[in-house]
């Protein structure tokens, strides 16, 4: 039998009663009543062994009582002494079960109440990223353990935000400074070849080669500029856009490099795909997009965008062709200046941050990005953002 044909091997399903996690509430709870379990029971021998002691005297000293024989005088005491015991001991039992389950209950409250803090610790810090740093815990209450850690953990962030900072900062007014000498080295190409009197062929090809160096390193530099901004919260030029308009947008600016390519370029809206956040940074996420699916395809090659909305997410999905690349190494294209593949390496069309710049921008609107080889060849990049507020007819709030 081939694979193809293969039939699928039957699971067999499972009974195993799933459990609840253990917690450190569910643990301190349930050793607050093993702990009382342990004290009752301790409490309820010492009651029975210090009544049995006091009561071990009756049967000597035991007076006749209705209905007992005479040549026994002390059995009516002593069957009277077993059944106090017996009742003795199922009063102390209900006791000791009843006050179980309220110190179990107990040991849940406060647990609870003493673990709050640490609840609040966990959900601020999951929201926190290299995006937020600014955000903080200002955990109030006692100056205890737990104020201790919060209080460490926010001089922490304080050491990285600051350092996040100089580093985003460093890299916009270096990016700008560079911006000063690159103008100088035009201008004087401009001088230069502007000179009366034919110019050498040599220094012509001189120039092409300079200009398309210095285009690069302006490419380069906008591409830091981007990504340093697209980093900084909050976002300053918030808006509601729609992802299919960016889309087509972005295709249109580049009809002329898909014409000359011979690329066949289809766009596929089911919905708009409303999103919030900053028109100029998501314009670049989606530009950037189909620069790259445009860029590292092949002559007569396809690219497919598809937008559309699934739940509480936008999605926007960009699939090129182009040579088979290696799946393993598919999620590494989001880091700074990595290519995978023969048409990737040493190829000058990009900067390399294209992927990386698209990631930032996905993070700080609180999305998420999925890379995918695929396997006739090429790449497919799937986004999902978080859907605008609509109102009852369907347009964005």
């Amino acid at each position: 039998m081939t694979e193809s044909t293969r039939l699928p091997q039957r699971t067999r399903p499972s009974f195993r009663t799933r459990l609840p996690r253990r917690t450190i509430r569910v643990r301190l709870a349930v050793l607050f009543c093993a702990v009382f379990l342990a004290s009752g029971a301790v409490l309820l021998a010492v009651t029975v062994a210090v009544w049995q002691g006091n009561t071990g005297n009756l049967t000597a000293h035991a007076v006749p009582v209705s209905g007992a024989s005479p040549q026994n005088p002390g059995n009516g005491v002593t069957t009277q002494h077993s059944s106090d015991k017996h009742q003795l001991l199922f009063a102390a039992a209900i006791g000791l079960a009843v006050m179980s389950g309220v110190s179990l209950a107990a040991g849940w409250l406060v647990a609870g109440r003493f673990l709050r803090p640490l609840r609040t610790i966990t959900a601020t810090t999951r929201q926190i990223s290299a995006t937020n740093l600014h955000e903080r815990l200002n955990l109030s209450g006692p100056d205890d353990e737990l104020k201790e850690l919060a209080d460490t953990f926010d001089q922490l962030l304080d050491r990285l935000d600051r350092s996040f900072a100089f580093e985003r900062q460093f890299v916009a007014n270096a990016s700008h400074e560079l911006r000063t000498p690159l103008a100088a080295m035009r201008t004087s190409l401009d001088v230069a070849m502007a000179k009366p009197g034919p110019v050498p062929p040599h220094l012509r090809t001189l120039d092409d080669r300079l200009r398309h160096g210095l285009n690069h390193v302006d490419r380069l530099l906008e591409s830091f500029l981007t990504l340093a901004h697209s980093q900084h919260e909050p976002i300053g030029d918030e808006s509601t856009v729609s992802l299919a308009k960016l889309a087509q947008l972005a295709i249109a600016r580049r009809a002329d490099t898909i014409s000359a390519m011979g690329l066949d370029v289809e766009q596929q809206p089911r919905r708009d795909g409303w999103v919030t956040g900053s028109d100029t940074l998501l314009s670049r996420m989606v530009e950037n997009l189909i620069d790259n699916a445009v860029g590292h395809n092949q002559p007569d090659g396809w690219v497919r965008v598809r937008t559309g909305d699934e739940g509480d997410r936008a999605q926007l999905v960009v699939e090129n062709g182009g040579p088979v690349l290696d799946g393993d190494q598919v999620t590494a294209l989001t880091e700074p200046f990595r290519r995978i593949g023969a048409e990737r390496t040493g190829s000058d069309n990009g900067s390399g941050l294209g992927l990386t710049i698209v990631s930032s921008i996905v993070e700080v609107h609180g999305g998420t990005l999925d890379l995918k080889a695929l396997a006739g060849g090429g790449l497919r990049v799937s986004i999902a953002l978080p859907r605008a507020a609509q109102t009852a007819g369907g347009a964005p709030a």
